[in-house]
């Protein structure tokens, strides 16, 4: 079974939302989350693989 890196960058997103916090704990965990979500992005976007699309050519004249 693979991971849903997509549904846990979610829940990181809404966990991060929740600490509006002004207190040094808040900050310190905000900043941990954050790396998550990014890591949880990077791991999403190197496990699928991009598909490029190329547009047709059109002469025009």
């Amino acid at each position: 079974m693979q991971s849903d890196f997509a549904a846990v960058r979610e829940l990181l997103e809404c966990a991060y939302n929740r600490l509006t916090g002004a207190d040094p704990a808040s900050q310190k965990i905000r900043e941990a989350v954050d790396t998550l979500i990014e890591e949880a992005a990077i791991a999403e976007c190197q496990r699928s693989p991009m598909v490029v699309i190329p547009f047709p050519k059109t002469r025009r004249g």
